[in-house]
């Protein structure tokens, strides 16, 4: 299927949430407003490091407006939080280990007031010596952050005997690849509204990407039940891997039970950048021989990754980059240590493609290196060295078995960029610009991976005014999730838009359907449809018997209500329906993820695969790199939301862009130096304004039940790698590090060119 903007037909259709969004209807959750409510602000630490030696709060609560001043003293049960690991404190007790780290919190009357009491507040610290080099803090004598070490995770995997491998290879390209720490840079920074409730119940309507794992953390910090928490989450906004993790929640949960007023908090951007997750810096160091025939017989990597303070999902990653710098390729042996650091640098964390951006980025460009050891062409390369369709992963753990390799290798293949690239680009319009064109294979695991628990389900219901409710336990945070469910419903079910109403992220309305990370929604949304379709339609077709008279068997589900086969005209309507009914309609499923069976954690079943290739332009004066035109062939099973498909790509795309050629969150002895949006590039629409085509190979093979796979994550891994490829294929060097450095692809006769005179002086 070729999907593009011009494509028309049926399925593609408006988005359920699109007017709102697009208009402006449809607020941000961090707009909400309550009567009474009060503004909330944290205070963080100004230092990286450092003894926390007192703390005072008085001046603060004597502020005639402030009404809740709060410390590590004042969190009524756990003072911790982290999805897996509960290692950051909701405020620090005796240390601080990042600038972001809370030390107190405050509830005024107005925004004023509780910017002067967080000024009121005296810290007294005691500054440690700051590690701020993932590499420094493996040493014997580096400042130990956590009583345990400076070691979050370690993952290792190994096959056969590397080092005799190595002796009888033909080639070894040895390489180091470096990749930065990238901002997820969502629209609605975090913050939400925190409301109290009667019978000492809360309700928080603050963005998330797991509403029951909110839950479940903030009755842990509250010292409640957990079904004394309501969890409402935003409709709009962006997260991308950015709000899986608690942010602001603690904050402003613990201000409103505190003051027992509403409670608005929200992070400006210059604080999100300070105290927000961001995507882990790592360094990759690759070593791989092949044989006479280019066959890879050895393949040696280290993964080093920087995950700040504390671990959140570090420890996953880690698994997970691990994973991916195996990826689908056939090796002889294989030796793979990975390590995940504790540092005093910013908090790193959950991100779209969670740890294969950087592992592929290597892998990718170590496969290109050894191409060109060969002589051969770097796609018939990696054909070469495609491991069989015998369904079996990077550990060895069993898979789905299929053929995605070899399909999305054809396609890009025979594509026509690619067929460009083979008749050569052609001289740019200047001496100076060189275009060149290269690509990048991506495999990407869906769901979290053997060992995890990975929930999922979901709940139909004809509501009492007819409505055909979907209810699911997902969030909706601008990935176009809605579409995907009205599609499914339209189709699955034969149902009008008009007949459905849809209830996702509300943890008080919907069952737990697991979270809405590792691209495993849709597939999971289809999962539980396939196992409700039967048993629902049999109950809606039974009632509707009863009330018509007309055999079950004679009728069928339709736009409207129920109709009948042959005749195909309506029986009854679903509202007419709802008012005869003896008892409600309800059917609900519950279903898990598909593992591998191994003993692997965090080994995956189901891979989504992809080819990227992409022409590029490089300015040899500035150095700059334009993405001119992009090609993805993606074989993710078939396409529900063709826009949304479409969206997915592209949207990935951007941000791999950004990753690629501008987006670094740098820093400096544990502070930011990008302190806001104003030094901290990232892609604009005139940087995707050429062509992006997107080829989905939809087909499964015979008796694959597990339905379309993710493509939320797949379409932002690939690019960058392809970008580096094209770059070495335009001008020559080869790049291990991103962002891209202009001043590499700066060559000095252009430099000294006077381009402005039209002649070159050199």
């Amino acid at each position: 299927m070729l999907l593009n903007r011009e494509n028309s037909g049926a399925r593609w259709r408006i988005r359920p949430d699109g007017p709102g969004k697009v208009t402006g209807g449809l607020a941000y959750l961090t707009d909400m407003k309550a009567p009474g409510m009060l503004y909330g602000l944290v205070l963080r630490s100004p230092h990286p490091h450092a003894r926390i030696v007192s703390v005072r709060t008085e001046r603060a609560a004597e502020l005639s407006g402030v009404r809740a001043v709060l410390t590590s003293k004042d969190v009524p049960g756990l003072n911790r939080f982290g999805i897996a690991r509960q290692d950051q404190p909701v405020f620090c007790e005796d240390r601080v280990r990042y600038v972001g780290d809370a030390v107190a919190a405050v509830a005024a009357d107005t925004p004023e007031l509780a910017a002067r009491a967080l000024e009121l507040i005296e810290v007294e610290y005691e500054l440690l010596p700051v590690l701020d080099n993932p590499e420094a803090a493996l040493a014997s004598d580096a400042p130990q952050l956590h009583p345990e070490g400076n070691v979050l995770h370690a993952a290792s995997y190994k096959l056969g005997d590397a080092d005799a491998a190595f002796a009888d290879c033909a080639h070894i390209v040895e390489q180091t690849y470096r990749t930065p720490r990238q901002m997820h840079t969502y629209m609605e920074t975090e913050g939400g509204l925190f409301v109290p409730e009667a019978e000492g119940r809360l309700t928080v309507y603050a963005p998330t990407q797991h509403g029951r794992m909110d839950r479940l953390q903030l009755a842990r910090i509250l010292a409640v039940p957990e079904e004394r928490i309501r969890i409402v989450s935003s409709p709009i906004g962006g997260s991308f891997g950015g709000k899986d993790e608690l942010n602001v929640q603690p904050y402003g949960a613990l201000l409103a039970m505190a003051s027992g007023l509403p409670v608005k908090l929200h992070n400006s951007r210059r604080e999100s950048v300070r105290s927000g997750l961001k995507r882990h810096p790592m360094i990759v160091r690759m070593k791989t021989g092949i044989d006479r025939n280019g066959k890879i017989t050895a393949h040696r990597v280290t993964i080093l990754a920087d995950t700040g303070p504390y671990a959140t999902l570090g420890a996953e990653i880690l698994n997970f980059a691990t994973e991916h710098v195996i990826g689908t390729y056939e090796f002889g042996s294989i030796d793979v240590e990975s390590v995940s650091v504790f540092t005093n640098n910013g908090m790193s964390g959950e991100f779209r493609g969670f740890g294969g951006n950087q592992a592929i980025f290597a892998l990718e460009g170590q496969m290109d290196r050894l191409a060109a050891r060969t002589g051969m062409d770097p796609w018939e390369f990696r054909r070469l060295n495609f491991k069989s369709a015998d369904g079996t992963g990077p550990f060895g753990q069993p898979i789905a078995v299929n053929d995605n390799a070899q399909k999305v290798w054809r396609t890009l293949r025979d594509s026509r960029l690619w067929q460009e690239r083979a008749q050569g680009c052609g001289a740019g319009k200047f001496p100076w610009l060189k275009t060149g064109i290269g690509a990048a294979f991506v495999t990407h695991g869906a769901g979290l991976g053997y060992g995890i628990p990975d929930p999922a389900g979901g709940r139909l219901t004809l509501a009492k005014d007819g409505k055909i409710e979907a209810a699911f336990g997902y969030e909706e945070c601008g990935q176009g999730l809605l579409a995907s469910l009205e599609q499914m419903l339209i189709e699955q079910f034969g149902l009008a838009s008009g007949d459905i109403r849809m209830l996702i992220g509300d943890t008080d309305a919907v069952p737990d359907s697991g979270s809405t990370t590792a691209s495993r929604a849709t597939s999971m949304m289809w999962r539980s449809l396939q196992l409700l379709k039967e048993p629902f339609t049999a109950k809606m077709l039974q009632a509707a018997e009863r009330a018509t008279g007309i055999p079950a068997v004679k009728l069928r589900l339709g736009p409207g209500g129920i109709w009948e086969r042959e005749a195909d005209l309506p029986a009854i309507g679903y509202a007419e329906l709802a008012d005869t009914a003896a008892e409600p309609i309800v059917c609900e499923a519950r279903t898990h993820y598909p593992v591998s069976a191994t003993d692997r954690v965090g080994a995956h079943y189901l891979y989504s695969t992809a080819a990227v290739a992409v022409k590029v332009e490089v300015n040899q004066l500035t150095g700059k790199v334009r993405v001119v035109e992009q090609f993805h062939a993606v074989a993710a099973g078939p396409v529900i939301n063709p826009q949304g498909y479409l969206g997915q790509i592209e949207g990935g795309a951007s941000m791999a862009l950004g990753y690629a050629l501008m987006e670094e969150a740098v820093m400096e002895k544990g502070h930011y130096a990008t302190r806001n949006l104003d030094t901290y590039l990232i892609p604009t629409i005139a940087d995707m304004s050429g062509p992006v085509e997107v080829v989905a190979l939809e087909d499964l093979p015979g008796g694959d039940e597990h339905g379309p796979r993710g493509i939320g994550e797949i379409g932002s891994v690939g690019l960058a790698p392809a970008i580096a490829a094209a770059v070495e294929h335009a001008a020559g060097v080869r790049v291990d590090r991103l962002p891209i450095d202009p001043q590499l692809l700066q060559a000095a006769p252009h430099i000294r060119a006077k381009a402005v005179n039209g002649h070159d002086e050199a």
